[in-house]
C-alpha cells in the first residue's frame, strides 16, 4: 500500500517518543545511542523510531566511520504547514468574527 507524503509525515508524527526524537535532531545531528539516551528503551527500539522518521522523509542518515547520526529534513513539515495553512486562515476568520461581536456587544452595553 503506497501512502502520500502527507499522510506519512502525520503517521510518523503521531508518536510522542518520534516527535521528541525531531525535537532533539532540532539542535544537531546525533547516533541512536545519543538518541537512546533520554528513554526507557534499547538503541534497536529507537533506531525502529528513525525509520519511520526516515522512511518519511523526516529524518537522513549518514555515515561516519562507525557511527550513522541521524539529520533533521525540514521539508516534510512545511508540507504540513502548508496543508494547516488553510485552516489557520479558517479560525483566523472565526476570531475576527468573534472579537467584531464581541466588541459590538460591548459598544451596546457601554450606551
Amino acid at each position: 500500500m503506497t501512502r502520500d507524503p502527507l499522510s506519512l509525515t502525520f503517521a510518523a508524527l503521531a508518536d510522542p517518543t518520534r516527535r521528541a526524537i525531531l525535537d532533539r535532531l532540532r539542535a544537531g545531528e546525533a547516533s541512536v545511542a545519543e538518541l537512546a539516551e533520554p528513554f526507557q528503551m534499547t538503541p534497536r527500539a529507537v533506531s525502529k523510531h528513525i525509520g519511520v522518521l526516515e522512511a518519511a522523509g523526516l529524518v537522513t542518515r549518514g555515515r561516519d566511520a562507525q557511527r550513522r547520526p541521524s539529520r533533521i529534513r525540514a521539508e516534510p513539515l512545511a508540507d504540513v504547514d502548508r496543508w494547516l495553512e488553510s485552516y489557520r486562515q479558517l479560525w483566523n476568520r472565526r476570531f475576527d468574527r468573534l472579537d467584531e461581536r464581541l466588541r459590538r456587544q460591548q459598544k451596546r452595553q457601554a450606551q
